[in-house]
């Protein structure tokens, strides 16, 4: 396999990916032969966070081995911190940096300043955390941070009688006057914008005085299996989610059980190396695939094959071979799916479907408009400027593929819309990304791992 040279980026594990020797932007390395590439990620995004937050709420000092390291998680990090939590790092045994010991306060306090970067889990699961702590604790973000829906916190907070100041704004930036305490019971809340709001709530739950009795009103919630992954985190601390009906869960008052967890690799991270197979050909694996997971991005299993790939298990490894096409052609099927419980594998999918023989439609992801940017009119307009036909619907993108040519390649401090970009980049060359930097939201190694794909 080989991949045209380009700039190589300078690399700081534990910062933000930086950029090409040029300030005008990352240029994708282009594909000019199959691939055979073997790739390990880091650990969740999803799965650090929400373990962060229990750990920080537990009966005692938990140890999470090879968690991730980013931007995301390291402002969650920082605003457990500033309540009061006792963070340190050692030494761990994993290629990708230290683990964490976690040890819970005695007592949680505010009087302090969040700051939630564009990071969903931090402005929406730690407000809970501080109307734990005594003092007010005001929380702000990023210019787009302040555009992101937070009602379903925020409305929630307010109806169990926690003084949550925002101004009527539903949105960043708002302070919470913690008293120590949060009295829960019955709550009506609508999450159809985002799973987040329901996770929030139940992360915090069981140190509620009456636990929590929580329903959905509205339209559906869109990533079902991201509450699921939240249950379950929950269990692994002895904490019980019932679902007595679909929409409702309820969770006792009681102690959240210290642990020593192991992080899964982010399976969604793996998206744009597992895809990058059908645009260059060839194959490429994922180490350490977990046998059995709620992470979302398990769903590439099921999903590739859509599209024509073919998809082995060996173990912990997971291959993804390239269709066989014709005639030099990459062989890429159009597909038609509802990709509701996947939303942020949506980018990653439209650049593949762009690169297909045939069109494609893409419904059930209206919610990630409001994501780190408007994802769907991004994806439309970025496609569009390099020659693309994309379409938006009311809930999703249709696709007719066209010829692409180079161009800029827009992220809008999106780290999806930048990995989305590198893989068009693989087979259309002269794509320039602005911002590649901004991968390190999830994942500060993805220019070095995108260039291993060349060994």
């Amino acid at each position: 396999m080989q991949i045209s040279r380009y700039s190589e980026p300078e690399f700081d594990p534990y910062g933000d990916a930086r950029q090409t020797e040029s300030d005008d932007g990352w240029l994708a390395p282009v594909a000019t032969g199959p691939l055979e590439a073997v790739i390990s990620l880091p650990g969740s995004k999803s799965l650090t966070n929400r373990e962060l937050v229990l750990a920080a709420l537990s009966d005692g000092p938990s140890t999470l081995h090879a968690p991730l390291w980013s931007r995301d998680s390291e402002l969650m990090i920082e605003g457990l911190r500033a309540l009061g939590t006792r963070i340190e790092r050692i030494a761990g045994a994993g290629e990708f940096g230290d683990d964490l010991v976690v040890t819970p306060a005695d007592e949680l306090t505010g009087s302090t300043t969040i700051d939630c970067g564009l990071a969903g889990t931090v402005m929406r699961f730690l407000p809970p955390v501080a109307a734990l702590a005594l003092g007010p604790t005001t929380f702000d973000g990023d210019e787009y941070a302040r555009r992101r829906p937070m009602s379903g916190v925020i409305d929630g907070l307010q109806s169990l009688g926690v003084d949550l100041a925002d101004d009527r704004r539903g949105t960043l930036p708002f302070t919470v006057h913690g008293t120590g305490s949060v009295g829960g019971g019955e709550l009506e809340i609508d999450a159809s914008a985002s799973s987040q709001f329901v996770s929030a709530l139940l992360l915090s739950a069981a140190r509620f005085e009456r636990g929590l009795d929580l329903r959905h009103r509205g339209e559906r919630v869109p990533s079902l299996p991201h509450i699921e992954m939240t249950i379950a985190t929950l269990a692994r601390h002895g904490v019980a989610v019932a679902t007595p009906e679909p929409g409702r869960w309820v969770v006792e008052p009681g102690p959240i059980r210290a642990a020593d967890v192991a992080i899964e690799p982010d399976l969604s991270n793996a998206a744009p190396f597992l895809i990058a197979a059908l645009v260059a050909g060839g194959s490429v694996t994922i180490t350490g695939w977990p046998a059995e997971t709620t992470q979302v991005g398990a769903q590439l299993i099921d999903l590739l094959p859509r599209f024509g790939a073919r998809v082995e298990r060996d173990g912990d490894r997971l291959t993804v071979h390239a269709p066989a096409g014709d005639d030099g052609r990459r062989g890429i099927l159009g597909v038609g799916l509802d990709l509701s419980e996947a939303g942020e594998l949506v980018p990653n999918l439209v650049a593949l479907a762009a690169l297909a023989e045939t069109p494609s439609t893409f419904t059930g992801i209206g919610h990630i408009r409001h994501h780190e940017t408007d994802r769907l009119a991004a994806l439309a307009t970025e496609l569009n400027g390099l020659g693309g036909r994309v379409t938006e619907l009311d809930d999703g993108l249709h696709i007719e593929p066209a010829p692409l040519t180079g161009g800029p390649w827009r992220a809008y401090a999106d780290h999806r819309m930048a990995t989305t970009g590198a893989i068009v980049g693989l087979a259309v060359p002269g794509l320039v990304v602005d911002d590649i930097g901004t991968t390190s939201k999830t994942l500060p190694q993805f220019t070095e791992l995108w260039e291993r794909l060349r060994a």
